[in-house]
């Protein structure tokens, strides 16, 4: 890294991350060229010249309880990166997402003289509240990308700015007709997208109930095929090892490399794990059914502190159960393959996800890179708020 550039230090923690921290990256790189990316990067983020000292997969861990067999060396790399930060005393850190390993680093950052960002607000809308005081003590500045959050943040005393949401700004109009094309596939066929998620323990727990699932819809509507998306190589070893576990192989799927949004603006449907998956159907208007499962322990402590009556985005932006959850006891194969018949059968339900989407599309859309380029200009000029 030059001497002379301006240096900033940033993690993201999945895949999901590595997306809105590529956008944030192009963002500030289109303000000011010159500016230096290191700390740990996804492939996207990487792309675009950020130098990643440890790799994005370590802290991609799902859960409570399955994160405590990962926690040593999960630990070992933030110290570590604490370390390298210190030493280097960037300009400005950046967080994107993973709060539960950025705060902590952002507020022995912060306590250090070093300015200190939050890309994507922890969900404290949705549960455990009081991380609100946590992101008070670590952040310098914070960059939401839902509207009802500016409240939340002003309230708490919080320097914050609202910039839309990345993918809202970014992703194209949704073009079925071209994604079908692009992927091969036939004009009037029907297609359902499976997403059990990026992350390799939760592709692990929830692979074998999506291809079950899978199977009951193909013996309810035999012309049904199916897309999954995966992320790199790992992922689609995990989800052939578990297709052939559960003896699918002769079950109509195509596994893609990439190309998500591809398959969901190209899809009739999909089954996508809770997360930010649904919000990118939305975005794409994708209808689909949310799932998830995670193991007894961790969903009781989730549960206890949930503060709304819904887990998927989709519903929680719109204030009404708009798409079905069907999660824990209730997420069975024939259960989940019920839900996709109905939406795949009947126009009426289908039409009310789109117009849902259609609606939150607009309220997230934003011209989001020249916002995070406003906002963040002080941190870049010598002028930051203070830390």
């Amino acid at each position: 890294m030059s001497e002379t550039s301006v240096q900033i230090g940033i993690v993201a923690g999945e895949a999901s991350g590595d997306l809105l921290g590529s956008l944030l990256i192009g963002a500030l790189k289109a303000a000011q060229p010159g500016i230096e990316f290191f700390g740990i990067a996804g492939p996207k983020m990487q792309a675009l010249g950020a130098h990643s000292l440890f790799p994005m997969q370590a802290l991609s861990v799902r859960g409570y309880v399955e994160a405590l067999g990962s926690l040593s060396k999960i630990l070992a790399i933030r110290r570590a990166l604490k370390h390298r930060l210190l030493a280097a005393k960037p300009s400005l850190f950046i967080g994107v997402d993973a709060p539960d390993f950025n705060l902590a680093l952002e507020r022995v950052l912060k306590k250090a003289g070093i300015a200190t960002v939050h890309f994507v607000s922890p969900s404290v809308w949705a549960w455990r509240p009081k991380r609100i005081n946590k992101v008070r003590r670590a952040v310098s500045h914070a960059l939401l990308i839902f509207p009802f959050e500016e409240d939340l943040y002003r309230k708490a005393g919080i320097p914050a700015t609202y910039v839309g949401h990345p993918l809202a700004h970014a992703l194209p109009e949704p073009n079925r007709k071209h994604a079908r094309e692009l992927l091969g596939l036939q004009e009037d066929g029907e297609y359902v997208v499976l997403m059990p998620g990026s992350r390799p323990g939760e592709l692990k727990a929830l692979a074998h109930l999506f291809i079950e699932a899978a199977k009951c819809l193909a013996a309810k509507r035999p012309k049904t095929h199916f897309l999954i998306p995966l992320v790199n190589r790992e992922t689609r070893q995990a989800f052939e090892q578990s297709l052939y576990a559960a003896n699918a192989q002769e079950l109509p799927i195509r596994i893609l490399y990439g190309h998500a949004h591809d398959a969901l603006q190209a899809a009739d449907a999909a089954l996508i794990a809770s997360g930010t998956a649904t919000l990118e159907a939305l975005l794409l208007e994708c209808p689909h059914v949310i799932t998830y499962k995670v193991p007894w322990l961790t969903w009781q402590i989730m549960r206890r502190q949930a503060l709304q009556s819904w887990i998927g985005l989709p519903n929680i932006l719109a204030g009404e159960s708009i798409v079905p959850e069907i999660i824990q006891d209730q997420a069975t194969a024939d259960t989940l393959a019920q839900a996709l018949v109905q939406l795949l059968s009947d126009p009426d339900v289908r039409d009310r996800q789109i117009e849902s989407f259609r609606q939150q599309r607009a309220r997230l859309k934003r011209n989001t890179p020249a916002l995070i380029a406003q906002a963040l200009h002080p941190f870049l000029t010598g002028k930051p708020h203070a830390v």
